[in-house]
């Protein structure tokens, strides 16, 4: 369905029953809303995955303007301000209150963002392969560890001008060094890509963010799951991030594991996810 947050409508999909019959009661499940990976591309590949914690949580998915499925807006709006603003407008038209967020990669951005800019908003946040901040050469270090001199080239060329030649091949040559295990074919071939929302985004604001001063005023628990063997979102960026975050903040490490996590170490990652949103859930819900 199409939910119109003011300006544009975000393309929503929802997943889990809110309410259910618990013996004479009807007992409320917590919410769990989805920022996916990209930008450019959509939630579509998370539903495997997300679908077996609707016994514990109604699961919301949608598409950020100008991803996916959902309407583009005015390009001047494809920022991370406006994407974290969105989640809020999408929460109170739906009627969603405190929602656990799960941000992945460049979802992870904007669900931090989202933090910063609406305090009162989440009960928690999870966050997978997902910085603060991103130190390109970093990433081209660990591009050529993993994929060696050639992988690094042309993430090098496409970092430097993200054109859609450059794009076609990054997608080819450095794509299948993000994880350790193969990449489902079937779940790439049904994402609507953005080339132009990925071009925009890698040519600017994701050189210049940095949400790391601000971070420790965040004041909702926070879940960090990381890959040792990231490529593209360091773990160094991600200790970075684990410093920055109020103390109470958790970390967990894969040392077998690269970006995408879901992919990597689905059933570990699935435990701790549902864990903590059913505990963050319960520390937000009024006694």
């Amino acid at each position: 369905m199409f939910v119109s947050v003011g300006d544009v409508r975000l393309f929503v999909d929802i997943d889990g029953a809110k309410l259910v019959p618990d013996g004479p009661v009807l007992r409320e499940r917590p919410t769990l809303v989805l920022l996916h990976g990209g930008p450019g591309f959509d939630h579509s590949t998370y539903k495997p995955f997300f679908d077996p914690l609707t016994d514990v949580a109604q699961v919301v998915y949608y598409d950020h303007r100008g991803a996916g499925r959902s309407e583009p807006g005015p390009i001047e709006k494809w920022n991370l301000d406006q994407w974290a603003d969105d989640v809020q407008a999408l929460c109170d038209v739906l009627g969603i209150e405190r929602p656990v967020v799960f941000g992945i990669s460049f979802g992870g951005f904007v669900a931090l963002n989202y933090a910063l800019r609406h305090p009162d908003g989440p009960a928690g946040i999870v966050l997978a392969g997902t910085a603060a901040h991103i130190d390109f050469d970093r990433s081209l270090d660990m591009f050529e560890r993993l994929g060696g001199a050639k992988v690094r080239a042309v993430a090098a060329r496409y970092f430097a001008d993200p054109t859609p030649e450059n794009r076609v091949e990054y997608l080819e040559v450095v794509l299948p060094v993000y994880t350790k295990r193969p990449q489902d074919p079937d779940g790439l071939a049904r994402v609507r890509p953005n080339a132009e929302l990925s071009r925009h985004f890698f040519a600017g604001e994701v050189k210049t963010f940095d949400l790391r001063p601000q971070l420790a005023a965040i004041r909702c628990p926070i879940l960090q799951l990381h890959g040792e063997l990231d490529p593209i979102v360091t773990i160094d960026d991600a200790l970075e991030l684990a410093d920055a975050l109020p103390p109470e903040s958790r970390l967990v490490r894969f040392p077998d594991a690269g970006h995408l996590l879901l992919t990597d170490e689905p059933d570990e990652c699935r435990r701790l996810i549902r864990e903590f949103v059913l505990d963050a859930a319960a520390a937000a819900s009024p006694v």
